[in-house]
């Protein structure tokens, strides 16, 4: 065996020692997760009655896959906002209904993971339901997807009305035929809401709250939701008749980022 130079040999142990300090392993060099600020809650804890169907850590939803960031269905919201939400469930329960939220507070990664999506012109497999009529070029231009969303914040939800008792809403299978998010009800994919007229997500003008195509049952239901919550300070978004916000919100400025689950919490329910 050839024997290295003194100086060489003292560079060889001199780099050794280098990497052995620097070849820390990859979860010692993960940064921690975020966690949610004190006055954040899991609905559940406010309120255990209401459903809960989080769509976005399903398939069934415009991207077609789990969106970053949802690490389990979890509603979190403000604590304000949840019970704001309470208030109205106890009137909805009093008329044999309850509320089914969708979509409470969404990371601001999940919204990056829209953007991405809404880039990729390729990827429509999810228009047939979602956005039937709406080409995707204009899914910016249109309002449907910004860099931005007030869910982040932490006081907006999405959330329809469901006549008890309650049945199950049947699980997607990837690939399945979808149907118009604005078929008739009993066409599109079925859900345990009542009628709202359309489906959640559609991103079409007749999600619009107000919208004059959707009369009868539906435009009732729509107004008893809107009605219910403007009532204990939750604000309609007129575009959209699942989407409210608590006001005044308590983060009005502040975009999180924690993950929707039960960890980032802090301990907490």
């Amino acid at each position: 065996m050839t024997r290295l130079p003194t100086p060489l040999r003292a560079l060889v142990t001199a780099l050794t020692a280098l990497l052995a300090v620097t070849a820390v392993p990859a979860g010692a060099q993960a940064r921690p997760e975020p966690r949610a600020p004190e006055d954040f809650v899991a609905l559940r804890s406010v309120d255990p009655t209401i459903i809960e169907e989080i769509r976005y850590v399903t398939p069934h939803n415009f991207v077609g896959e789990r969106v970053d960031g949802y690490r389990q269905p979890l509603c979190i919201l403000t604590r304000p906002a949840a019970k704001a939400l309470h208030k109205a469930q106890i009137r909805l329960l009093r008329q044999g209904y309850s509320l089914k939220v969708y979509d409470c507070y969404r990371p601001q990664r999940a919204v990056d993971h829209f953007v991405r999506w809404a880039e990729d012109l390729d990827d429509q497999r999810m228009k047939p339901e979602f956005y039937p009529e709406v080409d995707k070029t204009r899914l910016f231009d249109d309002g449907y997807i910004a860099e931005k969303s007030g869910h982040s914040r932490g006081s907006t939800m999405d959330l329809t009305i469901v006549r008890l008792p309650a049945g199950p809403t049947p699980p997607y299978r990837p690939g399945q035929p979808l149907v118009s998010c604005f078929a008739p009800r009993s066409e599109r994919f079925p859900d345990s809401s009542v009628d709202m007229g359309t489906g959640y997500d559609c991103f079409d003008t007749r999600s619009h709250t107000l919208d004059p195509r959707i009369q009868g049952s539906a435009r009732a239901n729509r107004l008893l939701l809107k009605n219910t919550l403007e009532d204990v300070g939750l604000v309609n978004l007129p575009e959209e008749w699942w989407h409210f916000t608590y006001r005044p919100e308590p983060h009005p400025d502040t975009y999180f980022d924690f993950p929707v689950s039960a960890r980032s919490l802090a301990g907490r329910r």
